[in-house]
């Protein structure tokens, strides 16, 4: 919602020439776009995006200085794409705005990945060390009226095009999408409603996150000890490693195995054991995660009522009923 352009991504694809054609008609004279160096990149694998993310080599620390680089450099794309050196065309828009603002929305996806299945405090506090940075520029970027205004220009200008030259159906329908991403994102909001739909997208995130840290908090909080005639069926791969959690928690015996709710270990569980009351104990545990059944500082049920109020409350002010 916050990301109207991401539509574009769809049908993207450019020629070499047309390419070129629009690079050299669309210098960037007044505000330079910062560039990441080989040298920068290998110190920060956050911001080598030339490939698949490399997990293996992200540390925590290096969280905050990779989008304090990513996001100087969508916040230059999106002032110099606004500005009036640059026209409200398909390709340049895509072209000056889409490269830096998917590199920053990759290299956030690899933090919040890490953050979701390897989550160590140091990690999730530079997490939300960020975050309200991240809420904060796509929201902004969702309602920014100079770029909504472009995108409406390139609308009516494909209205008006003959039938050879209007953007072909992929095309069109990216437009259209981005269109209604505006309209969602608050682009038409004045005065104090905008200002409050703002508000309500950082508290949302705010609130979501601390939502997914009780769930994994209380995914790792839970365990529970089970003896091998209690596994039957369970493949033989799967209770090793059980076992050797056990072994690792001090439990000694070759009879003892320690469960978890992570999903190397439940689906196994819930496929493949046939005892009903140990399928039972498993799925009570995930089900109940962060509820009202366990520590009251993990139970998500007053964070639930607050981010369906907000939701009630963004709806509203865009005009619908609800949700």
């Amino acid at each position: 919602r916050g990301r109207p352009h991401d539509d574009y991504h769809v049908a993207g694809q450019h020629h070499g020439s047309r390419r070129a054609h629009l690079r050299d008609s669309l210098s960037p004279t007044r505000t330079a776009l910062p560039t990441f160096t080989a040298s920068t990149m290998s110190s920060n694998p956050l911001l080598d995006t030339s490939g698949l993310p490399l997990f293996d080599q992200i540390k925590p620390e290096q969280v905050s200085p990779a989008m304090d680089a990513l996001l100087a450099e969508s916040e230059a794309a999106l002032e110099k794409v606004t500005g009036p050196d640059v026209p409200a065309d398909y390709d340049a828009l895509s072209l000056l705005l889409d490269v830096p603002t998917e590199r920053m929305g990759r290299t956030w996806g690899a933090v919040g990945h890490l953050n979701s299945v390897a989550d160590t405090p140091e990690l999730r506090a530079a997490f939300n060390e960020n975050l309200p940075r991240l809420t904060e520029f796509y929201t902004r970027l969702g309602s920014d009226e100079r770029l909504y205004a472009k995108y409406k220009a390139v609308n009516l200008a494909d209205q008006a095009a003959s039938a050879e030259r209007k953007l072909p159906p992929a095309r069109r329908r990216a437009l259209d999408n981005a269109l209604r991403g505006f309209v969602l994102g608050g682009a038409e909001l004045q005065g104090p409603a905008k200002q409050r739909f703002a508000e309500i997208q950082e508290l949302q995130a705010a609130k979501s996150q601390a939502f997914s840290e009780h769930v994994m908090d209380a995914t790792d909080a839970f365990s529970h000890f089970a003896s091998t005639d209690e596994l039957a069926g369970v493949p033989d791969d799967v209770q090793a490693a059980t076992r050797a959690a056990a072994e690792a928690d001090g439990k000694e015996g070759k009879d003892t195995h320690k469960l978890t709710l992570h999903m190397p270990c439940y689906l196994p569980v819930m496929q493949y054991a046939t005892n009903r009351a140990l399928r039972e104990t498993m799925y009570r545990a995930y089900a109940t995660r962060a509820s009202e059944f366990g520590p009251a500082e993990r139970d998500n049920s007053t964070l639930m009522q607050e981010i369906v109020a907000l939701r009630q409350e963004e709806a509203q002010l865009l005009g619908y009923a609800n949700f």
